[in-house]
């Protein structure tokens, strides 16, 4: 169950909390906002200069370089490859996860110059290769701490679903 609560807090971020628009278009949030202002899917609308939405790198803005071209495959390879073969991130944690969860979030690494674009996008891998051991563990991997373990609240919203089930750790954020 724990694993399925943290696999739930990790698609959450993955997709996005909130539902966004296209600032620039006006499109639905399921679109994207291609380099010439119009709304749609595919590599015409989300590839190289998509302004919102889904776009398959972060939208190009003050920063400098996108997110997708500082996160490379190989970049991602480097800090995965880490990890003992046997962990049960390596078939979890993907590059191009990541690049689809910057269409929720599109000033991320995109505020201010390109070396403090470089410095978030560090800060960010740093923290999360910490906190999951080079993107090995899912879980939490000292469940005995009590530190790290609470009861999950039964809420109206939850009664019954989690009621008296414990989380271990808080996530990879």
């Amino acid at each position: 169950m724990a694993r399925s609560v943290i696999l739930f807090q990790l698609s959450l971020l993955l997709a996005g909390i909130i539902s966004t628009t296209a600032q620039n278009c006006g499109c639905s949030s399921d679109l994207c906002c291609s380099q010439y202002g119009y709304c749609g899917t595919g590599n015409a609308y989300c590839g190289k200069g998509c302004r919102g939405g889904p776009c398959y790198s972060s939208p190009a803005t003050g920063g400098g370089s996108s997110v997708a071209d500082l996160v490379t495959q190989q970049f991602f390879d480097s800090i995965i490859n880490q990890a003992p073969s046997s962990c049960p991130g390596k078939s979890f944690y993907k590059r191009q996860a990541f690049l689809d969860a910057l269409g929720s979030y599109p000033q991320f690494g995109q505020d201010g110059s390109s070396v403090t674009s470089k410095q978030e996008v560090a800060a960010f891998f740093a923290h999360v290769t910490h906190e999951t051991g080079y993107f090995c563990y899912i879980d939490e991997t000292d469940q005995s701490n009590t530190y790290y373990i609470r009861e999950r609240p039964s809420t109206p919203e939850r009664a019954g679903a989690c009621s008296g089930r414990f989380v271990y750790g808080s996530s990879i954020l």
